[in-house]
């Protein structure tokens, strides 16, 4: 089976066997055009029904795939390779996107009838699978400009699945490249004494040019690995390999390494050579140099300890079948791969170390748990903006002692680790205040004063730290049901309580943002929560939620929205004024989304 679509015919040569193009838009237009472009081109062909079919299925499977994840144009080619297959020959058909990073995130390069296959492509369509069920082999191809998913068929199905080919040549395999001169007897285009791997062969900088950019921004080492064996294959060598050494503290004693990424050119190898490959793990000095793997299962093998640094941070293994030696050429071209990949990998690491570090800080800036409160349902949503695991707004419900209870919600003007170094500071403060047994009006008061002489010893420049703050305290009645409530709202969009039959009132007035005035008397107001009652506090990201010009609480849509939940139950409360705010507008809310429901039972 060949490892690759054959190499098109240079310009000038006699013509070849057929060949068929055209242009797809990169619309919902594309895969009906496509079945009926290949239909057609193998209907003129006289092929055979089965090989029409499932050429027409696989078509249309990949087009669909690249309209959805690329958005690009698609280019698709039909080909009868004739020196494969037998005597029928090999259809070979190409489909080309030209958004080859999009694509790439979208989805992981490789779907494979093996077990690392299958447990990616959960989340894709079907076209890459049925490409390992229906097609003798099929490939993808990354460029700086494109990406290319190719298959072959055999057009005499009849005949059955063709011999397997014989070892792929250094002129096929480098083929993709655009050197086969180079290394063909004879071949002049290219200067004396330029080696593939030198830095000054045009054809040799524009794979590692793409290999860089394609690797370059990259924030997971698997992903890296995946992007490093497609790139190689069949480029470099039939299969490649890539080990990723733990990531251990130093004088820590190292795990052995984990065997991360095998790529094969022929499908039906990838899980033998894994299984393979498992049994003898390389274990080289850390040094930069291929040097020659004795254990290649079907031939030559070079292995390359990838190192950033001074770190080791894996492997890299490329094979071939057959007998023939991997020229220098190959071996020089390899080092320069290997280093980019080992410099990706260490990118990803570090990235990887500060997004873990970064989440258990954000982490801690929110509480564990939500306390119980007796007589008192209860419910929480939150959502940082973006992918952060905690924004400037906060939330906290704890108890105070002696039959009190208290509940916070928050928002730090500002963003970013300003925004969380307040957050940080204020969270404590409130727990200890309310713990030491201070009214709702004072602790206000002796926040304010704590972030007045924060913002007075910062240093000169520092953004003042200001908070909106909406702060209560419960006392649960007990057995007649209910709870007393007093709370103060300093700088915050008002809680609003609404009555079993439906009616919506404010449930404190308008006070001054902390942090702003040193000297300011908040007062508190003090209510019963009957049972049936429920109270709802919300952040700004809730009633600034934009559409248009337009905002979420212009006449008094959030008042109107919670009328609505009457009789429902805090959880579902919650879900609701949800649902309701994000379907407020198309596009995503743009600030942190925080809600408090408090439901007396």
């Amino acid at each position: 089976m060949p490892a690759g679509p054959p190499p098109r015919p240079p310009a000038g040569s006699p013509p070849g066997p057929p060949t068929a193009r055209t242009r797809l838009p990169g619309d919902v237009r594309a895969p009906s055009a496509a079945r009926r472009f290949v239909r057609s081109v193998l209907a003129g062909w006289n092929a055979h029904a089965k090989v029409t079919d499932d050429a027409t299925l696989l078509v249309s499977e990949l087009v669909t795939n690249a309209v959805v994840h690329a958005g690009t144009s698609v280019d698709l080619e039909c080909r009868i390779d004739a020196a494969r297959g037998g005597d029928g020959g090999n259809l070979v058909v190409e489909v080309t996107d030209h958004h080859p990073a999009r694509q790439f995130r979208a989805r992981p390069c490789r779907r494979s009838a093996d077990r690392e296959g299958a447990a990616q492509a959960g989340h894709a369509g079907h076209g890459l699978r049925l490409l390992a069920e229906l097609a003798e082999t099929w490939g993808t191809a990354y460029r700086r400009t494109d990406k290319t998913v190719w298959f072959h068929l055999p057009t005499s199905p009849a005949a059955g699945p063709a011999a397997p080919a014989g070892p792929l040549s250094e002129q096929t395999l480098l083929g993709d490249l655009g050197v086969a001169e180079v290394l063909a007897p004879g071949a002049g285009s290219a200067p004396p004494g330029r080696r593939l791997g030198d830095h000054g062969h045009p054809r040799a900088l524009s794979f590692l040019a793409e290999a860089s950019e394609l690797l370059s921004g990259q924030f997971d080492e698997d992903t890296v690995a995946s992007l490093a064996t497609q790139l190689a294959v069949p480029r470099l060598a039939d299969w490649c390999a890539v080990w990723l050494d733990a990531d251990s503290a130093p004088g820590a004693i190292r795990p052995a390494p984990r065997l991360s990424r095998v790529w094969h050119a022929r499908e039906s190898r990838v899980e033998p050579l894994r299984l393979a490959l498992q049994r003898t793990p390389p274990a080289l000095p850390a040094a930069g140099c291929a040097v020659p793997w004795p254990y290649g299962p079907d031939g030559p093998a070079l292995a390359c300890r990838l190192v950033a640094g001074r770190s080791g941070l894996g492997t890299l293994l490329l094979g071939r079948t057959g007998t023939a030696a991997m020229s220098g050429d190959v071996v020089s071209l390899t080092e320069d791969f290997a280093r980019r990949v080992a410099q990706a990998l260490a990118s990803a690491r570090r990235y990887t170390h500060q997004a873990t570090i970064s989440s258990i800080l954000q982490r801690g800036l929110l509480p564990r748990g939500v306390a119980r409160i007796p007589g008192v349902d209860r419910a929480v949503v939150y959502e940082p903006r973006g992918d952060a695991s905690a924004g400037g707004d906060f939330y906290d419900v704890f108890t105070a002692g002696r039959g009190r209870w208290c509940f916070v919600l928050g928002d730090v003007c500002g963003s970013g680790p300003e925004a969380a170094v307040t957050t940080g500071l204020v969270r404590p403060w409130l727990r200890l205040l309310g713990k030491e047994g201070y009214g709702v009006g004072e602790v206000l008061d002796r926040l304010n004063r704590m972030l007045a002489d924060e913002t007075a010893e910062a240093e000169p420049g520092a953004a003042p730290r200001f908070l909106s703050l909406l702060y209560g305290e419960l006392v649960p009645h007990g057995a007649g049901g209910g709870a007393r409530c007093t709370l103060a709202s300093a700088g915050h969009p008002l809680p609003l309580l609404l009555r079993p039959d439906g009616s919506v009132r404010a449930a404190a007035g308008p006070q001054m943002l902390l942090g702003v005035v040193e000297d300011v008397g908040y007062r508190a107001e003090t209510f019963d929560l009957a049972p049936g009652d429920t109270l709802l506090c919300v952040t700004d990201g809730v009633t600034e939620r934009k559409c248009g010009h337009r905002l979420f609480d212009d006449g008094d849509g959030l008042a109107t929205a919670l009328a609505g939940c009457a009789g429902l139950s805090a959880q579902d409360v919650a879900a609701r004024i949800r649902r309701t705010v994000h379907g407020f507008s198309p596009t995503p809310p743009d600030d942190d989304l925080a809600l408090l429901v408090l439901r007396a039972e």
